[in-house]
């Protein structure tokens, strides 16, 4: 059953949401495609070169992501006090970098409009405002960017996505960090990938090609933070909290205690546990283990509209008028520590 994204997207719960978006049939448009004898790989630098721009226009910051063959993944939270700082004039010229300035608008910028037209200009930049704060417009902007784009290079017309975008709501810091590691270790899932280092075109990839340049790393860490970029920039991430500057927003979680969990978690999904000993992440936020590995697994995210503990979820549902939401099963498994 679709729901409408009214009751997907409440800021009012939480800023982080875990969106999705896949090809059209579910097709290998991002990669080799073994039926056409294609490899349309080349594609994925499209998706980190848009989410490069759209990070310079809407107040949306990105978590996590992960680029796959034929779908992918994006956690992000929405700065809303960032965008109520921006001026009229601010938000205009964001706006326009995406789509044409009206004539109103244009008038309003130059000083050449009487106290109605001003009043008309200055409400359709709120709308703007609003605009670059919702989920759906940011997804708008880059699924029919690439849509456009990949339809060009291929000369035909036509459905480029399956359907809208789904989404998730990350109702607090356990919700985060399945979402945020479920996205991570989507090519190690896969088998495209042995461990977490080694999956491009993902936000740990990106994170730890820039944790090695910038820090001095810790022996143990070493084998962590190997390989290249391959010439594609990533967009800019959220920090994590160990940020210097505390007035800015962060993933409430340090970095390294996250890096740890997910290289535990990837030698499980290998097979290669090794001597680990479990990850202090897991005890701090009260995740039982094997509960955890289960929803790293293929197919494991369980979770419906929302992820979080069992009561978040249920006051979730509440906010929203719904009696019931799916994954209050799983939520209750992962809270058994």
């Amino acid at each position: 059953m679709a729901y409408p994204r009214k009751s997907l997207i409440c800021l009012e719960d939480t800023p982080y949401y875990h969106v999705v978006a896949r090809c059209v049939r579910r097709a290998w448009l991002w990669g080799y495609d073994d039926y056409a004898a294609k490899d349309y790989s080349h594609r994925k630098a499209w998706v980190l070169q848009r989410l490069h721009q759209l990070a310079e226009i809407f107040s949306i910051d990105l978590c996590a992501y992960a680029i796959m063959s034929n779908h992918y993944h994006l956690v992000v939270r929405v700065d809303r006090q960032r965008m109520a700082r921006l001026t009229h004039a601010e938000v205009a010229t964001r706006w326009s970098q995406l789509f044409s300035t009206p004539p109103l608008i244009q008038r309003w910028q130059d000083g050449r409009v009487n106290t109605a037209e001003r009043f008309a200009a200055e409400k359709l930049i709120e709308c703007w405002r609003l605009r670059l704060i919702d989920v759906s417009w940011y997804m708008r902007c880059l699924n029919e960017h690439l849509a456009r784009r990949a339809n060009a290079e291929d000369g035909c017309t036509g459905r480029f996505w399956e359907g809208r975008f789904k989404s998730q709501a990350l109702l607090d810091e356990s919700g985060l960090l399945t979402a945020m590691a479920y996205v991570d270790l989507n090519p190690v899932r896969a088998g495209i990938a042995a461990v977490p280092e080694e999956s491009l075109f993902t936000s740990i990839y990106a994170r730890l090609q820039r944790f090695g340049r910038e820090s001095a790393v810790r022996p143990q860490n070493r084998r962590l933070i190997k390989g290249h970029l391959h010439g594609h920039a990533s967009p800019p991430l959220l920090g994590f909290s160990e940020s210097a500057d505390s007035r800015q927003p962060s993933i409430p979680m340090k970095f390294l205690d996250y890096l740890e969990l997910l290289d535990w978690t990837g030698r499980h999904r290998a097979d290669n546990p090794g001597a680990m000993k479990l990850p202090p992440m897991l005890t701090r936020v009260r995740i039982e283990p094997e509960a955890w590995l289960q929803v790293m697994r293929p197919n494991g995210n369980r979770f419906g509209r929302a992820i979080g503990r069992l009561e978040r979820l249920q006051s979730h549902a509440r906010r929203l008028g719904q009696s019931w939401v799916r994954g209050l099963q799983v939520a209750r498994k992962l809270q058994q520590a």
